[in-house]
């Protein structure tokens, strides 16, 4: 026994001269310390927090990235659309449940802090009618239609109340049928799908648009922008109109432009918002572009908006590169019977449309609906009856607890969780270990964050250096993982 305790005390002694200081635990990183790590993956890892501890800069000798001084453009956000089907759905949930919902989509602080959302301008295939906001003839019988009183004012109203700073895109699917024609001339096309916007309607319907954004602004729905037509180049859907390049930059200078200019409205004019491969429709490709070549037209326009459903999004790297002062949106891709796995759909997403989007200049990402029942309704004849919302709602419960969160509400989540509205792009030097990608930004607030893709079928390591840290990421097999911390 004696021995035994004369052995503790010469260890222990003989350990402290060394300079070592024996410890039952290390040390607990202080508050502050730590970076914070959200994990999903294709196997099934939903949203998973996590910490690692900050390290010291000099403590990384491999797989080192540090920033490069260059910084790029800034980010307004993420979401998906306020259809009046979602609205329909949430409005189906019990009130206490659908306030845990949307805060756990709109808040900041609480949720995963979705700052972007699109609604329609009258109806669309995800409506329970067909409508605009003016269906009788005369712009003076404007009016915020009826459906969108009932269903989307009181969702906007519990969206504004969680976070008052969300921003929202507005895109018409129509014009009303009055101000139609056909294709060929001027003959009336009193139809909702297809036909063409009449040049002699042009003051009427920039009008249409004015009024509308004054309704929203006046109940308290900031209208960040604008597209002038969903799809203009899609002739079918439940409602449409054909609007090529040539229509469109007409329509900007003779009605929206001047209209605009007038009222003083700060709303922005995205043009195009369609594919990338323009349907394929020679005389349409570059739509964009066309209008931005016009300098009357230009002068209207912030930039331009894009779906996913033909082409690549490589597209809009000559978008940039022809005007770079031009800013460009990501407005709408679907997930539905013809395409979806949450493994494929969580991984490829991720990398075309968010990563896709943002490392070519783009300022943010709206996914269509959020919230589907779970036979993809309410949904009108002649749109989309296969597809599937960014989440899914029991249609026997309609509660919270029958929601399932598909692969868009992961790929928003981890985009919208960590960076902030303001948030800007930095210039990074170094590398990660192969199909890894990844991208890393800065906060208003100072904060940095970082997203990642592993496209491999082993872990991907990679540390983040800066001046006073290194944050040491091990992203999983078939994974995105999204990580903010404090420097």
């Amino acid at each position: 026994m004696h021995i035994h305790l004369i052995s503790v005390f010469l260890l222990t002694f003989l350990t402290a001269c060394n300079g070592v200081v024996p410890q039952d635990e290390p040390e607990a990183p202080v508050e502050g310390d730590r970076a914070t790590v959200y994990t999903t993956t294709a196997a099934g890892v939903l949203f998973k927090e996590s910490t690692v501890a900050l390290g010291k800069p000099g403590d990384v000798n491999f797989y080192k990235v540090t920033l490069n001084g260059e910084s790029y453009q800034s980010v307004d956000g993420f979401g998906m659309a306020i259809t009046q089907a979602s609205c329909y759905n949430l409005l189906k949930m019990s009130a206490e449940d659908r306030s845990e919902f949307l805060k756990e989509i709109f808040s900041p602080d609480k949720g995963i802090g979705s700052s972007l959302i699109r609604v329609c301008i009258g109806g669309s295939d995800f409506s329970l009618d067909e409508f605009t906001c003016c269906d009788k003839p005369g712009i003076e019988n404007f009016a915020m239609h009826p459906s969108d009183v009932q269903y989307l004012f009181p969702v906007l109203d519990e969206i504004m109340r969680i976070n008052p700073d969300v921003k929202i895109i507005g895109s018409p699917w129509s014009c009303p049928r009055w101000m139609k024609v056909t294709e060929s001339g001027g003959v009336p096309y009193d139809k909702w799908t297809a036909g063409r916007l009449n040049p002699d309607c042009y003051e009427a319907y920039a009008e249409y648009f004015v009024r509308w954004i004054k309704a929203m602004e006046q109940r308290g729905y900031h209208i960040s922008a604008v597209t002038l037509q969903n799809e203009p180049l899609n002739r079918g859907n439940s409602m449409s109109l054909y609007m090529s390049w040539q229509d469109q930059a007409e329509f900007i200078k003779k009605g929206i432009g001047p209209a605009f200019k007038k009222a003083g409205l700060a709303t922005k004019v995205l043009a195009f918002d369609h594919n990338y491969n323009y349907d394929n429709i020679a005389d349409q490709k570059d739509y964009p572009l066309s209008i931005f070549k016009d300098p009357e037209a230009s002068a209207y326009v912030a930039g331009s908006a894009w779906h996913n459903y033909g082409g690549s999004v490589s597209v809009l790297d000559g978008i940039h590169a022809a005007y770079p002062d031009k800013e460009i949106y990501f407005t709408e891709a679907s997930i539905g019977q013809w395409n979806y796995s949450f493994a494929s759909c969580l991984i490829n997403d991720f990398r075309d449309i968010f990563l896709g989007t943002l490392g070519r200049y783009g300022k943010g990402v709206t996914l269509w609906n959020l919230m589907l029942d779970d036979h993809g309704k309410p949904n009108r004849p002649g749109g989309c009856t296969t597809c599937y919302g960014a989440v899914e709602i029991s249609s026997l419960y309609y509660s919270l607890k029958s929601i399932t969160r598909n692969s868009h509400y992961y790929n928003v989540a981890h985009c919208s969780k960590v960076l902030k509205p303001g948030a800007v792009r930095l210039g990074t030097e170094g590398a990660g270990t192969q199909g890894l990608s990844f991208q890393w930004y800065r906060n208003p607030d100072g904060s940095y964050a970082v997203l990642l893709l592993n496209e491999g079928t082993s872990d991907a390591l990679v540390n983040f250096v800066t001046d006073k840290h290194s944050v040491s990421c091990k992203v999983p097999p078939r994974a995105i993982q999204s990580v903010v911390w404090t420097d």
